[in-house]
C-alpha cells in the first residue's frame, strides 16, 4: 500500500522556477573558473564543494518538482 502525499501546485511550481540566487551563482562560476586554473585555497575549495551540493540538491529538487507537474525539463 503506498503513502501518497498531497503538495499544493503551487509550492510545486515555486520550487520548479527555483535557483541560486544571483550572488550565489556569480560565487559559484568565479570559484569554479579559479579551480580549473589551479588557484584556489583550501578554505576557498571548501566554499566550492558546498556550493557544488547545494547547486545538485537544488537541481533535483527542481527536477522532481518538474516531474510532478508534468513537464519537461
Amino acid at each position: 500500500m503506498g503513502d501518497e502525499i498531497r503538495v499544493p501546485r503551487e509550492l510545486l511550481e515555486q520550487v520548479a522556477a527555483a535557483r541560486l540566487p544571483a550572488v550565489t551563482d556569480v560565487r559559484l562560476q568565479d570559484l569554479m573558473t579559479r579551480n580549473n586554473d589551479g588557484a584556489l585555497t583550501q578554505s576557498e575549495r571548501t566554499e566550492l564543494e558546498s556550493l557544488v551540493a547545494m547547486s545538485e540538491s537544488l537541481s533535483l529538487m527542481r527536477a522532481k518538482a518538474i516531474h510532478f507537474l508534468g513537464r519537461k525539463p
